[in-house]
């Protein structure tokens, strides 16, 4: 028999990555454009809140955070997340579960519905809340006559805020449970699970990280939502004032100062949504190598069934 001639395999592959790889000089240059638009857009801005934000003294700084009319803004924007953000947690779970999991009519309908707020401004947002319960609106009157309100109150921030930070966890959630399929939950349901039982112990703990990266993204826009908020609130002082609106008023004041030191907690919480998200892709990336190392065959330790049939 004649022996085929060996292929030179490492040289062949060291070509394949010459091939493939760009010059040193193109590379270099991508990554300072990166660098260099990171530093100018990204870096500078975020230094220049705090340098601001404490450019009349650490004494200044906490006055301006602990003045009535910022605690006001500060507790209410803490309120309108943590009702806003339940709520699309329970959405965004039904919507990714029926989504990912069931074929039904109108699934392509509700995916578009879901994308809405992405596409809609947030400014149209409010004013489609001020049109429906505004005083003038299609609502108005009978809201007015229950003395109901809604428009330039909790409510209609709540409102708001809650239609923007729709998609988020819903949109976190739906590519993971399409990814981790229904094999497990038609076994759990084979071995006589119910779909209560089903869905809290194996849909949600397969889909943990997901939930809780979707859950942060949404609680990150839910307080700095600026547009939609601004058109519902009336900017009342104390009352309907986010932070983000509380921001803007007291730089149009030429309080400059003050306005960067409510600033900076909105700053904090971008850096904290950040490294938290950073920490969640690691914990993620971890645990599925270690789920690969565990479900491939250990042929040092053991044999193959065949192999001790035979």
């Amino acid at each position: 028999m004649s022996a085929f001639p060996k292929r030179p395999h490492g040289d062949a592959v060291q070509q394949s990555q010459r091939g493939t790889e760009e010059p040193p000089f193109i590379k270099w240059t991508l990554v300072s454009i990166a660098l260099v638009f990171c530093f100018v857009f990204l870096f500078l801005p975020l230094v220049n809140v705090f340098a601001q934000a404490f450019a009349k003294g650490w004494a200044y700084y906490l006055t301006s955070l602990t003045s009535a009319d910022a605690w006001s803004s500060i507790r209410l924007t803490v309120l309108v997340a943590a009702i806003s953000v339940p709520l699309n947690v329970g959405f965004g779970l039904a919507a990714a579960w029926a989504i990912a999991k069931f074929e039904f009519r109108g699934k392509s309908l509700l995916i578009t519905l879901i994308d809405l707020p992405f596409s809609v401004s947030p400014v149209v947002a409010g004013l489609m809340f001020v049109v429906l319960f505004g005083l003038q609106g299609f609502f108005g009157e009978w809201l007015d006559a229950h003395d109901i309100k809604i428009i330039f109150a909790v409510p209609g921030i709540v409102l708001a805020t809650t239609f923007i930070t729709f998609p988020f966890v819903a949109r976190e959630l739906i590519p993971v449970m399409q990814a981790t399929g229904t094999e497990q939950e038609q076994a759990a349901l084979t071995l006589g699970a119910n779909g209560l039982q089903t869905f809290w112990y194996v849909t949600l703990p397969s889909v943990k990280w997901g939930l809780v990266y979707g859950i942060i993204l949404c609680n990150a826009r839910a307080m700095g939502e600026f547009g939609a908020v601004s058109v519902v609130s009336g900017h009342i002082t104390g009352l309907t004032e986010t932070m983000p609106l509380r921001v803007e008023k007291l730089y149009n004041e030429y309080n400059a100062s003050a306005a960067f030191a409510v600033a900076s907690l909105l700053a904090l919480l971008a850096l904290l949504t950040l490294a938290i998200k950073t920490w969640l892709e690691w914990r993620q990336t971890r645990d599925l190598a270690k789920a690969q190392l565990t479900s491939e065959p250990n042929f040092e330790n053991g044999q193959s069934a065949s192999a001790k049939l035979a």
